[in-house]
C-alpha cells in the first residue's frame, strides 16, 4: 500500500469507517439501557458510570469488527 501511495487513504477510510460505527453503536446501546438526558440531569454520576460502559462496550466491537480482522 505504501508502494502504490494508497496507505494513507486506506487509512483515513478506516477510521471513518470506525467512527461512524462507534457512534451507532453508542446511541443504540444507550436507546438500550435507557440512558438519557433526564438520567443525565438527575444522576449525572450514575450517567457518566454508564456512557463510560456503552462507550468500552462499543471500542470492543469496532476494534473486533474492523480493526483486528
Amino acid at each position: 500500500m505504501v508502494l502504490q501511495g494508497i496507505l494513507k487513504e486506506h487509512c483515513l477510510d478506516i477510521q471513518k469507517q470506525a467512527e461512524e460505527r462507534m457512534e451507532f453503536l453508542t446511541s443504540q446501546m444507550q436507546k438500550t439501557e435507557g440512558v438519557t438526558e433526564q438520567l443525565k440531569a438527575t444522576d449525572q454520576m450514575k450517567w457518566v458510570g454508564m456512557m463510560n460502559n456503552i462507550r468500552a462496550s462499543a471500542e470492543e466491537i469496532v476494534l473486533s469488527e474492523l480493526i483486528y480482522s
